[in-house]
């Protein structure tokens, strides 16, 4: 399959890729909870020092967060979104 073709299958309309993003960033936040806490934990009472005392933490948390919001997870996430509404569409005829 070509890269167009496969461009074409996954299109989405600007609003629902909006909603996906959404979604997926929700759910990074959710399976990075622990992550965020000790950020929050690290960076409380600090203002800019927290750039070099919190190093380790921001980046153990920006490393759990890509995981789960990157370009391949929100191409999934559209491939899902489309074969759903196909299903959708293929009931309703």
């Amino acid at each position: 399959m070509g890269y167009l073709e496969e461009a074409r299958q996954n299109h989405v309309k600007k609003k629902v890729e909006e909603a996906l993003r959404s979604k997926m960033k929700a759910k990074a936040l959710k399976e990075c909870d622990q992550l965020c806490a000790k950020y929050a934990q690290c960076a409380s009472g600090r203002t800019i020092s927290v750039i070099w005392r919190c190093r380790k933490e921001a980046s153990d948390l920006n490393e759990c967060l890509h995981q789960y919001t990157n370009d391949t997870v929100l191409e999934e996430m559209k491939k899902r979104y489309v074969l759903e509404q196909e299903t959708k569409e293929n009931i309703k005829s």
